[in-house]
């Protein structure tokens, strides 16, 4: 039996469009640099007014955002996003150094739907993904019902 390396597995989260947003250069590079590494497209912005652009034209399928960044929050960002109709379904997580209370609750009701705490490990960021996110499954092997035999069997020439 022969064991995968990382590089040979099959990538579950390959075509997934991630929008990472965060003034902090390294946290940027650390979640796309984890994130493209399991095969999603990911784009960045370094604050919410870059954000909100980057979300129209790309329409990603979950978006992490900084709470605390210059011009426009994080609060203020998610807040947009649910607002509109074409981007309201999108899963929104708060980034925060902070975890208090107060920010988990204030981010809840801007409508994001999950909080990490920086620094985050790969396993958070990937756990947050497959819980908001509904990823393709790996396709069931093929099996023929009974069913699906009956028909065979009735539809064969009989001699």
């Amino acid at each position: 039996m022969e064991l995968q390396t990382e590089t040979e597995r099959p990538a579950k989260l390959a075509g997934l469009k991630v929008l990472v947003i965060d003034d902090s250069k390294t946290i940027r590079r650390t979640a796309e640099t984890l994130l493209a590494r399991e095969g999603c497209e990911v784009f960045t912005a370094v604050d919410g007014f870059d954000a909100l652009s980057k979300v129209a034209d790309h329409r990603p399928d979950i978006i992490f955002v900084d709470i605390m960044m210059p011009r426009l929050d994080g609060y203020q960002a998610c807040s947009l996003i649910k607002r509109s109709k074409a981007f309201r379904t999108i899963p929104v997580i708060m980034l925060s150094s902070k975890d208090g209370l107060f920010d988990r609750a204030r981010g809840r009701i801007v409508g994001s739907e999950h909080y990490l705490t920086k620094p985050f490990t790969r396993d958070e960021l990937l756990s947050a993904i497959e819980q908001h996110v509904a990823l393709p499954s790996e396709p069931a092997p093929l099996a023929l019902s009974h069913l699906d035999t009956q028909a065979i069997e009735q539809s064969a020439p009989q001699g």
